[in-house]
């Protein structure tokens, strides 16, 4: 389940665009447009459901016995296309007369990988390759140019879960749309509202990728739209596979049997440059004549003692699957991994990448398990070091609980500890104020002088000699 790509090996790398063709369309003339399978004829009466909308293109005359029409839609007609009322003569080979119905356009979906093709930049399908493209790059990516087939008409759901799909062009009837304002004026028009539906938002923007390490294709919001119109297609479920611990790339709906490859890259790398170059050196060697690769740049999510983080990194992905069936699948795919890494090993500096990380699973007993080797020393050192500094301040801590190791300038306090600590002593200091109409001796800390009665407590209350009140003015 994947589709073919063949940029590379066709275009310089200067043009690097791909173009994506959509395949449906909504044409009059088109026999799978219909519930019977055929073109209605003269005898037969149209059936266009009221509720649906639609645009049709007309390619040539037809005479009708009767046609039912959608309340919103609209025929486009070519030169010399029209309809004619049914005069009663006969029409050989169309003697059924029945009621002919326009098929649902509505599921035709955006999202889907089995409605696009990879063509030509003049929109002519190319043969099969030996470039493929993972799943989510089979739809148009943000810096591709989408075509729809001059003299048809189409309806396309554009649901997503992006804010906005970019493209770098999209042409439309013959005429290529290529600035955001063209297609501003064309979605003004009166076609786009029955051409496009959804919740998404098409966005031409006219230009290409900027960068010579490449371009992620901006399709992963709507990875699981695209699986699952591929699964569907395919009775929902993935091939059976024989290899053992399948790999499963990025980007890439189900699991696959052959070789991974992930690479680190610096500025100086350059996508197309190093497709060219394992094409050209390692791929069209004649033992490697029933593999295909795929190759691009993705974002892998960091991930942190097993945690997904919300960063993510570009690396550049490289899948390599081959025509092998049993002990032997994958096998061929792997050796070319083997090779691409020594290539790597030898120029990898000189091509700007920095590290390598290679994956495999073949049907052999012994090789199918999955295997990874790191190029990058500085890399194994820098996991290296991490994992020691982990290690030593797990000895630390531990040691600091134990209490044969103190930190005079680190105090961590402990619930356990503040349950054990004694009450803590009244702070020292003046509790009062001098009040100058208040002047009575404190009480003797002599324990064999005895309190005074108006300072001794009193069913716990507290009492204190007043100077301006006298107790004998009470007395009777």
């Amino acid at each position: 389940m994947d589709c073919v790509i063949l940029v590379s090996v066709f275009f310089p790398a200067a043009a690097a665009a791909v173009y994506k063709q959509w395949i449906p369309n909504t044409n009059f003339e088109t026999a799978s447009n219909w519930d019977k399978g055929r073109v209605p004829c003269a005898s037969d009466v149209v059936h266009f459901e009221k509720n649906k909308v639609i645009s049709v293109f007309v390619r040539s005359p037809h005479a009708l016995t009767d046609m039912y029409l959608p309340m919103s839609g609209e025929f486009v007609l070519a030169s010399g296309a029209g309809f004619a009322a049914f005069d009663g003569s006969w029409d050989p080979g169309c003697d059924s007369g029945v009621t002919v119905r326009f098929a649902n356009a509505e599921d035709h979906a955006w999202f889907d990988p089995t409605l696009w093709q990879v063509v030509s930049p003049g929109g002519e399908l190319e043969a099969s390759g030996r470039i493929f493209s993972v799943d989510e790059e089979c739809v148009p990516c943000h810096y591709d140019d989408v075509i729809f087939q001059p003299q048809t008409s189409f309806r396309v759901n554009i649901d997503s879960s992006q804010q906005v799909i970019h493209l770098r062009s999209i042409t439309l009837m013959g005429q290529e749309l290529n600035s955001p304002e063209a297609w501003a004026g064309y979605l003004r028009g009166p076609s786009a509202p029955l051409q496009f539906h959804g919740n998404g938002t098409l966005q031409v923007t006219g230009t290409g990728c900027p960068d010579k390490s490449g371009c992620a294709c901006g399709n992963t919001l709507d990875g699981h739209r695209i699986c699952t119109a591929l699964l569907r297609a395919s009775g929902r479920q993935c091939p059976a596979l024989t290899c053992r611990s399948p790999l499963q790339p990025l980007g890439h709906c189900c699991g696959v049997c052959g070789a991974t490859i992930s690479l680190d890259f610096t500025p100086d790398f350059d996508l197309q440059k190093y497709r060219d170059r394992l094409v050209q050196a390692l791929l069209s060697q004649p033992k490697y004549a029933g593999v295909r690769m795929a190759i691009s740049k993705v974002h892998k999510a960091q991930t942190f003692l097993g945690l997904v983080l919300r960063s993510s990194i570009p690396l550049i992905q490289i899948v390599l699957i081959d025509d092998r069936v049993g002990e032997q699948t994958g096998a061929a795919a792997a050796q070319l991994a083997a090779d691409v890494m020594e290539d790597v090993a030898q120029h990898g500096e000189a091509l700007g990448i920095s590290s390598g990380k290679m994956e495999v699973a073949t049907g052999s007993t012994f090789s199918g398990q999955v295997e990874s080797h790191e190029l990058s020393r500085t890399t194994a050192g820098t996991v290296s070091g991490l994992l020691f500094s982990l290690l030593l301040l797990g000895v630390v801590l531990f040691l600091y609980k134990k209490g044969k190791l103190r930190l005079p300038t680190l105090h961590i306090p402990r619930p356990w500890d503040r349950a054990e600590d004694p009450a803590s002593p009244e702070p020292a200091g003046d509790k009062g104020f001098d009040n100058p109409m208040f002047d009575v001796e404190p009480p003797s800390a002599d324990p064999g002088e005895k309190m005074p009665q108006e300072m001794a407590p009193k069913d716990h209350q507290v009492f204190y000699l007043n100077p301006l009140y006298d107790a004998s003015e009470t007395e009777t």
